[in-house]
């Protein structure tokens, strides 16, 4: 006898009740299982409740705004997160980013496409959970790195890695294409499954990356910048090599690079 899979809980966080009725009307006509909130407290509240299975927060909320909401669920658990920002707050996405959120919407935007945006995020969370098919449960390894992905484990010269959810399958794809060249529009769509999106989300979670993996986050040796082209994982890094000086400005040209 097949059993149904329940659907996806999610938590709207908007203190504007037109935009968290009209994003909250489409995700339930998708399918999912909604519950609202009107500001940080009621949002943190409402997730000890009942655990969502992922949270759209906007990030200018009254009580405690968004990244600090956002800061706070990620400590007790590697919840979803997908930031609502007005167009110009660059510097508050960077920091939602920062801060483990997997995706952000700018305002004004499509609520077909925030839905679409859900989905993926969704999809690559219950990928996660489930475990990978069984022939992609061999472990790689390159540079000093060893990743399970059925234990989602990462260590680098034996100890333990925090990874978020994006980082494991950002270095999963590199390990398994090393000394390849990648574009960020082909990391946007191998990775995070996108077929649009601001590609500033993987200048920053290279950025997250390489301060988990390198020797010295600003002088990379295992994820390089390609000038021009994006980024390559060298599996086996040159021992006292310098990189390129332009691995050394990435993360301050990442506003360029958009």
């Amino acid at each position: 006898m097949s059993t149904q899979t329940p659907p996806d809980r999610i938590l709207v966080v908007d203190d504007d009740p037109t935009v968290a009725e009209v994003v909250t009307g489409y995700l339930r006509r998708a399918g999912h299982v909604v519950e609202q909130a009107a500001d940080g407290p009621a949002a943190l509240d409402s997730a000890r409740k009942q655990w969502p299975d992922l949270v759209v927060l906007d990030l200018m909320l009254p009580g405690i705004d968004g990244l600090e909401v956002c800061r706070r669920l990620r400590a007790t658990a590697p919840v979803p997160v997908i930031m609502l920002t007005a167009r110009g707050d660059e510097d508050d996405r960077i920091a939602g980013l920062e801060l483990g959120a997997d995706d952000y919407v700018t305002k004004p935007f499509s609520p077909r496409e925030l839905v679409l945006r859900v989905e993926s995020v969704l999809r690559r969370s219950r990928g996660a959970a489930e475990g990978p098919p069984a022939a992609a449960r061999t472990p790689l390894r390159g540079g000093g790195l060893t990743l399970d992905p059925q234990t989602r484990r990462a260590t680098k010269n034996g100890g333990e890695l925090t990874l978020t959810l994006r980082e494991f399958d950002l270095l999963a794809h590199f390990l398994t294409h090393p000394g390849a060249a990648h574009t960020r529009e082909e990391l946007v769509r191998d990775v995070w499954g996108w077929d649009f999106g601001d590609l500033s989300t993987v200048t920053v979670h290279v950025r997250r990356l390489r301060g988990k993996i390198e020797n010295d986050p600003g002088r990379p040796e295992l994820i390089r910048t390609v000038w021009g082209v994006g980024y390559r994982f060298e599996a086996e890094p040159d021992a006292g090599t310098a990189a390129s000086a332009v691995d050394s400005v990435d993360a301050a040209s990442a506003v360029e690079e958009r």
